[in-house]
């Protein structure tokens, strides 16, 4: 499995890690039996970069990956966050208050079973907290020994760069993939002029490029995916049209749909790593034989052409999230 630095924070993670939103649901049915192999067979197999967060099924998410990784604590790095919360009708609401982090720094380090975590990022920017106080607090209790490193998720450039003169960010996580290329407008070069790692996820439109699914009607009642805008009426129809050019191109090539999306992502630039959501074994072989492919010239421009020929239609968010987003 190939290493990559994260940013100058000393760390070096496998390029390939292991997103795990969907292990206990939220994509699709639960199968913890499953899960659990997958995370484990993933462990032998070089990935060292486990990625979780406090809002992923409230908490239980968190709780599941604590206790697979625990007795091998000392051979991951293990990045979770904290910030995206919901009021009592539901709506989204994003809280980096220095109070509300202490709290959930120690509840993240009670469900993770473990007394201090490698990445803790500010899951989404809070508008009402001046950054230098979120970054701040974080700051307590890296010297406290309860934290690592920090990191930032969808935060602005302008963020960054106010957030790296409090403390070193050694990580930005955003959504990265071949239909959604909004770091290339200027993050990817800040985040290597700031010595911070990327962390790219979602790099295979969620299961879509991947060919895991052609429509919502294949996915089981409350997934998620549902109600993503990428995948509903008209912008289906045509972001399938994508979906098959670039399984066309993949049998081409040789591989496999998402083997070439996760390649694709890993050649764009050396501070980028990738953290594909995984559930089952089958997916995992599938997705680290990326590692093994390397696209030349002439596969990068091929791809290149086809995705802006095509295009993509449809926010990469609900409107509440996408509202949470810095641009």
């Amino acid at each position: 499995m190939e290493q990559r630095p994260l940013g100058r924070s000393g760390a070096q993670l496998s390029a390939i890690g292991f997103g795990c939103m969907g292990l206990v649901g939220w994509y699709g049915e639960r199968n913890d039996v499953e899960a659990r192999a997958a995370v484990l067979e993933a462990l032998e197999l070089g990935v060292n970069h486990f990625d979780t967060a406090q809002s992923y099924q409230n908490g239980a998410n968190e709780s599941f990956i604590g206790g697979v990784l625990r007795s091998r604590r000392h051979a991951v790095f293990l990045a979770t966050k904290y910030g995206i919360t919901r009021d009592a009708q539901g709506a989204i609401v994003i809280d980096n208050a220095p109070a509300a982090l202490h709290q959930a720094v120690d509840a993240s380090l009670a469900r993770l079973g473990t007394d201090y975590i490698d990445l803790f990022y500010l899951h989404r920017i809070d508008r009402r907290v001046p950054i230098e106080e979120s970054v701040g607090a974080l700051r307590e209790l890296v010297r406290a020994g309860k934290l690592r490193h920090i990191g930032l998720s969808e935060c602005g450039i302008t963020t960054l760069r106010r957030a790296c003169a409090v403390h070193p960010i050694a990580a930005v996580q955003s959504e990265y993939s071949l239909w959604s290329r909004g770091p290339e407008a200027g993050m990817l070069a800040a985040c290597r002029e700031l010595g911070c790692g990327f962390v790219a996820y979602s790099p295979l439109g969620r299961g879509f490029l991947a060919g895991n699914f052609r429509s919502t009607e294949e996915l089981p009642a409350g997934d998620a995916r549902r109600g993503q805008p990428r995948f509903s009426g008209e912008n289906l129809l045509h972001n399938q049209r994508l979906a098959d050019a670039l399984r066309a191109l993949a049998t081409r090539r040789g591989c496999t749909p998402p083997q070439l999306a996760l390649a694709w992502v890993l050649a764009r630039d050396p501070n980028v790593v990738v953290i594909p959501g995984m559930k089952t074994r089958a997916h995992l072989h599938d997705n680290l034989a990326a590692g093994a492919w390397t696209l030349d010239a002439a596969a990068l421009n091929e791809i290149e052409e086809h995705v802006a020929s095509i295009g993509v239609r449809g926010a990469r968010h609900p409107p509440a999230m996408m509202a949470a987003i810095e641009s």
